[in-house]
């Protein structure tokens, strides 16, 4: 079965249609991808290695041999896992209610990428289209993807910034107005912080600044040029920060200030910390 390169464009039509793999190694994939992205590493962080210091010192030809040791064993495992994964994907999607189109389902397509669409991710997109899968290769790797999100924080947003004092519930009001049909950025959920001086305690560990960039570039194209709102926030939240030029949009956009009293603030501040670890 042929397998078909796509470009950027066509990427982001297909990738709610069928499951994405990221066949870099699994220290490349923690540290940043594509939002959704399955790890399906073609190597170890560790065989990754060798193969680089091998590429440099002897030549593509010797690298390419050691690589082949390598995946080799791994075939049969790597085809398995894909198999199962697409069964999952393809089941959440019927839940859901986002039907797979009828074109696609009964092959099984998956795309596939490494960092810039070389050898690592034809070499995957060559085995699962032998054993029957539709593949797609996506030109350019998440080097293209990642240039693609940087270009996101560069465009001027229609952006209705929600502000008040610490304390004001925010945040709440932020996804009560969701409840009411309208379109909503929440930061501190994708920064997993809350951006005050208690704002990391029961929350999971940040992403990396790079995985925070990705993930906040995907909700900015899905707003587009429609209305959002977006809470107010020091370009700092925890240790990740808002892309300079994002910030610079969002400064120059209509404020809406909640005045809550400072009797409030201090209530919802005490019920809101008080569950948590005194020490912390």
């Amino acid at each position: 079965m042929a397998i078909t390169k796509i470009d950027m464009q066509r990427f982001l039509d297909l990738q709610l249609q069928m499951p994405v793999f990221d066949v870099r190694s699994p220290g490349e994939y923690v540290h940043a991808h594509i939002p959704g992205a399955f790890s399906l590493p073609l190597f170890t962080d560790e065989e990754r290695k060798v193969i680089g210091t091998l590429y440099k010192h002897q030549g593509q030809q010797r690298a390419i041999k050691e690589g082949l040791d390598f995946f080799g064993p791994n075939m049969r495992a790597m085809v398995t896992q894909v198999e199962k994964t697409v069964e999952t994907w393809a089941n959440c999607a019927q839940q859901l209610k986002e039907p797979i189109p009828n074109t696609l389902a009964p092959r099984q397509p998956v795309i596939v990428h490494c960092w810039r669409g070389g050898m690592r991710s034809g070499a995957v997109a060559w085995l699962l289209s032998l054993y029957g899968f539709e593949v797609y290769q996506l030109t350019g790797g998440y080097k293209v993807f990642r240039n693609w999100a940087l270009e996101q924080f560069q465009k001027n947003y229609h952006f209705r910034i929600l502000a008040g004092y610490t304390g004001s519930g925010k945040t709440m009001l932020l996804h009560q107005l969701k409840e009411k049909s309208e379109l909503i950025i929440d930061l501190e959920q994708l920064a997993h912080h809350k951006g005050s001086a208690f704002g990391g305690i029961g929350q999971p560990p940040q992403p990396t600044q790079e995985m925070f960039e990705n993930l906040l570039a995907v909700e900015l194209a899905n707003i587009g040029e429609r209305s959002c709102w977006i809470e107010d926030e020091s370009q700092r939240i925890g240790q990740l920060h808002i892309p300079h030029s994002l910030w610079k949009t969002m400064r120059n956009k209509p404020l809406f200030f909640v005045d809550i009293p400072f009797e409030e603030r201090l209530r919802f501040i005490t019920e809101d910390y008080g569950h948590c670890d005194p020490e912390k």
